[in-house]
């Protein structure tokens, strides 16, 4: 068992020629299958991972993440692997290209071993709307994993793998993160390149890492930030995001928003939280609660502006160039009809339905553009925070994981779940979550952890701080969480 090792004991090994790439990449194959009613993975890459493993046996191993395997989310172009965004209408895609992230990793000599399962184009925050299933969380399996990242999280979870992508929109890293007791990050708008993640929401969308722990995280962040220039949003901000991880935290400012420890979050999980701030007030933190405007207005934001954005990204699904096309058509508009008819699933439908409303005639100025204005005053609401505070904290999520089995026909239940994470993208701010404790089914508690625009090395300077002093046992499979 390799991967159960630091990747700097990894890392050793294969440059003394102890283990080879091959003996991870098998290892990591074994493990997917020993898990595999977790519904983790849509496509995997085993052929040409072992492939790739063998190619570098001869390599010099010149970087910490050379050889290591790596599951990518089923909405990052991979060349020649198919990339379906958990959807029918893409079930058959296999792309020319790859995305810049999966380049970096490339880069890197990291071995991609599959796609992993997600809701169906990143719309929901359970997985349930994938159309291969929802993946099942490791902790119980009757549970959800979250999403929409949700396998990315399982897989992670379960020790699967070391290093997933996943991809956050209005939480979708954080908040399965949480629910399957994962280190998830969701970096600052513009960090990294989304040439090459199917767009849901353009202006809110970011790719992130999903690790076992704080130090892999900022590794990974390390390998797959930078511009790009087929990505005209993204910035030349490169640093080593591990420079902090180990440093005393005396005399950071920490705010608490009011909003996120009110009666809309779980006892357990607010009672969670308020021991882990008594840890950071015994230890120098200085913690004060604040009020930040605007936060309760985030969930209506986020449903005109990112259901607009889908309407207008899912456009390009039509079934004329590739993917899922009707086959018996009257006419071109009956292929259009049909094939967006039976290649979306329920949920897709509805938000591209509600976003084409919303993006109608005058409907642009009254609901979009108007969003547009009160997520720009949200914006500077948390970056006065960052005036008088380092860092801002409070629960990922309002509730531990919740059944698989429990009703989806409330529209509004999915944005909700999110609540707590949805400012974050709409000020395009870095975000984590945490792992912090279990409730009283040993299920998982995340703390988000929010820094100022592209201070993402103090949020982990916080992380892996909170990290070393909790000291918890996160692999699902290990016996008792040692809290």
């Amino acid at each position: 068992m390799y991967l159960n090792k630091s990747v700097k004991e990894i890392n050793e090994l294969l440059k003394k020629k102890k283990i080879k790439p091959i003996d991870l990449v098998e290892e990591a194959f074994q493990n997917i299958e020993n898990n595999k009613e977790l519904n983790a993975y849509i496509t995997l890459n085993k052929e040409d991972a072992i492939k790739r493993a063998k190619e570098l046996e001869d390599k010099e191993v010149d970087n910490i993440l050379f050889g290591i395997p790596i599951a990518v989310k089923d909405n990052i172009i991979t060349k020649g692997l198919r990339t379906t965004c958990a959807s029918h209408i893409l079930d058959n895609f296999i792309p020319i290209y790859n995305a810049t992230v999966v380049e970096k990793l490339i880069e890197k000599n990291m071995i991609i071993i599959g796609k992993t399962n997600m809701d169906e184009f990143a719309m929901g925050s359970s997985s349930r709307t994938s159309y291969f299933g929802a993946p099942h969380n490791p902790w119980n399996k009757n549970k959800i994993s979250g999403g929409s990242s949700g396998g990315s999280a399982t897989t992670i979870a379960a020790r699967d793998v070391l290093f997933a992508l996943g991809s956050d929109t209005g939480g979708s890293i954080r908040q399965p993160a949480s629910y399957t007791g994962i280190v998830g990050m969701k970096p600052t708008y513009g960090r990294i390149s989304r040439f090459g993640l199917v767009a849901f929401a353009s202006s809110l969308d970011q790719i992130g890492p999903m690790t076992t722990n704080v130090y892999n995280n900022a590794l990974l962040l390390n390998a797959i930030v930078g511009k790009d220039e087929k990505d005209l949003t993204s910035v030349k901000k490169e640093e080593d995001f591990t420079r902090l991880i180990g440093k005393d935290i005396t005399g950071l400012k920490i705010a608490v928003p009011n909003y996120f420890m009110s009666d809309i979050v779980n006892d357990e999980i607010i009672s969670k939280v308020k021991d882990t701030i008594k840890v950071l007030e015994e230890n120098g933190a200085i913690v004060d609660y604040v009020d930040v405007k605007y936060l309760e207005n985030a969930v209506t934001l986020y449903q005109i502006i990112a259901m607009s954005e889908a309407s207008s990204n899912l456009a390009r699904f039509d079934g004329i160039r590739y993917g899922y096309s009707y086959e018996n058509p009257e006419n071109i508009e009956d292929v259009y009809l049909k094939t967006r008819a039976l290649g979306f699933g329920e949920e897709v439908k509805r938000r591209i339905m509600v976003g084409s409303y919303l993006l109608s005639g005058e409907n642009a100025k009254i609901y979009y553009n108007k969003a547009l204005s009160i997520r720009e005053d949200m914006r500077k609401a948390l970056k006065e925070v960052f005036n008088n505070y380092d860092l801002i904290i409070g629960p990922t999520t309002t509730t531990t994981a919740y059944n698989l089995d429990d009703p989806m026909d409330d529209p509004r239940k999915t944005f909700m779940d999110d609540v707590l994470v949805i400012p974050v993208n709409m000020a395009g701010l870095p975000g984590l979550n945490l792992p912090i404790g279990f409730d009283k089914n040993n299920m998982p508690i995340g703390m988000q952890i929010i820094g100022n625009s592209f201070e993402e090395a103090k949020i982990y300077q916080l992380a892996s701080y909170l990290e070393k002093k909790l000291n918890l046992n996160l692999d699902p499979n290990g016996g008792e969480n040692n809290e």
